[in-house]
C-alpha cells in the first residue's frame, strides 16, 4: 500500500470559524495573555464574542476557543487551542497553549455549519488533486466532531463518500490531529492514497 508508486494527498479541515480579527499578542506569559492589541485580552475576547456571550462568561466553555494562526500560512491556517480560564478582576486569559509578545491570535466558535462547509471544501479540493480514484483512504477525526458536533454520526463520512464515491475508508476519533508537522484540534485529517 506504501510503495512508491502509490500517491497519496492529505486534506485538513476545521471545526471552528474565526470571529474576528488577528491582532497581536501585546503581552503574554506562558499560557497566560494579558494585552491584545494595546488592550486588556478579556476586552478584546469580550467584542469578538458579541454581548449576548459576554452577559454570561460560563456560556464560552467547549464553544469559543483560541485560534493560533500557523506561520507563513498562505490558507489562513490556525491552530485551535481551549480557553482554560478568564481572569475578569485583570482582564487576562489562559490558554492551553504557551504563547508570547507578538504572537497573532484570533478567538473563534465551534459551529457545526461551518465545519460542514469546511469538510465539503477539503473533500473537494483533494478531489481535484487526485490522479485517479482513491485506492483507500484514512481519515482521522477530533473526539469534538462527530455525532458531537453535528448531531448525526457518519457525517464525515458520508460528505467524504458524496464527492469521492465508495472506497476502503477506515478511521477514529483523536483528542489532537497531526496534519504535516503539526498537532491540531477540533479537526478532521483525511489522507487518500491512489
Amino acid at each position: 500500500m506504501l510503495a512508491p508508486e502509490i500517491s497519496v494527498a492529505t486534506g485538513l479541515t476545521q471545526g471552528c470559524m474565526p470571529l474576528g480579527p488577528v491582532p497581536p499578542i501585546d503581552e503574554a506569559r506562558d499560557t497566560v495573555v494579558m494585552v491584545i492589541d494595546g488592550r486588556p485580552a478579556l476586552a478584546v475576547f469580550t467584542e469578538d464574542i458579541g454581548p449576548e456571550l459576554t452577559n454570561d462568561l460560563r456560556r464560552v466553555g467547549g464553544l469559543i476557543f483560541a485560534g493560533l494562526p500557523v506561520a507563513g500560512s498562505d490558507t489562513g491556517d490556525y491552530l485551535v487551542r481551549n480557553l482554560l480560564a478568564i481572569d475578569a478582576g485583570r482582564g487576562w486569559l489562559v490558554l492551553g497553549a504557551e504563547v508570547a509578545a507578538g504572537d497573532p491570535i484570533l478567538f473563534c466558535r465551534r459551529d457545526p455549519e461551518s465545519a460542514r462547509r469546511d469538510m465539503v471544501r477539503m473533500v473537494r479540493q483533494l478531489a481535484g488533486r487526485l490522479n485517479g480514484p482513491p485506492k483507500a483512504g484514512i481519515y482521522v477525526s477530533c473526539v469534538a466532531r462527530g455525532a458531537a458536533l453535528f448531531g448525526d454520526s457518519g457525517v464525515e463520512t458520508g460528505l467524504i463518500r458524496e464527492t469521492l464515491g465508495e472506497f476502503p475508508l477506515i478511521g477514529f476519533f483523536a483528542n489532537g490531529e497531526i496534519s504535516r508537522d503539526r498537532l491540531y484540534g477540533h479537526t478532521g485529517v483525511l489522507t487518500l492514497f491512489t
